[in-house]
């Protein structure tokens, strides 16, 4: 056996379905879309997010919220790691930028 000789095994593939080829073909006229309304339009779904006319939940939620310019940033320090220095010794921030810690 070789790579051009392998098939899909039988019932493990299906043919396309072809639309809208005659009423004989069991998908004719409507296609699979019954009759009216906006699914069986051209062009007929409806946009990512829509709830129906309800209004949407990206719409309920408040705009709220800003970044703030003159924020402080914290440097985070483990317990883990002032246990490197001695016991006794004095921890500043330099002491930690020595360190490799900030």
């Amino acid at each position: 056996m070789q790579l051009h000789e392998l098939k899909p095994s039988v019932g493990s593939r299906h043919s396309r379905k072809r639309l809208g080829r005659g009423t004989s073909s069991g998908q004719g006229k409507t296609a699979g879309k019954g009759t009216k309304g906006q699914l069986a339009r051209q062009g007929g779904k409806t946009r990512l997010g829509f709830e129906g006319g309800q209004m949407p939940l990206f719409r309920r939620m408040p705009k709220r919220g800003f970044n703030n310019i003159n924020r402080k940033e914290y440097a985070v320090v483990n317990l883990s790691d002032l246990n490197r220095f001695d016991d006794g010794a004095e921890v500043t921030p330099a002491a930690l930028i020595d360190a490799g810690i900030v």
